[in-house]
């Protein structure tokens, strides 16, 4: 799960951080960004409503931050 983890980086939080804004624990949240233990449902849609990013980046599947495609005209 690199993107949990490069996310936070990103937006400089520790993993305290957002254990208090999510109310996931921070050894969680290392086991999700070191590969040990893959996010709940339920954590994977509180960390992308956190980031605001999508499912599909946190679990590596897209490259893509957005949680939806820009609009085109």
């Amino acid at each position: 799960m690199k993107n949990i983890k490069l996310i936070r980086v990103i937006n400089d939080y520790t993993q305290l951080k957002v254990q208090m804004e999510t109310g996931i624990s921070q050894s969680v949240l290392s086991k999700y960004e070191c590969g040990e233990l893959l996010p709940t449902s339920e954590n994977l849609m509180i960390l992308a409503k956190f980031y605001n990013t999508s499912v599909d980046y946190l679990l590596d599947l897209t490259d893509e931050k957005a949680p939806y495609p820009p609009k085109t005209k």
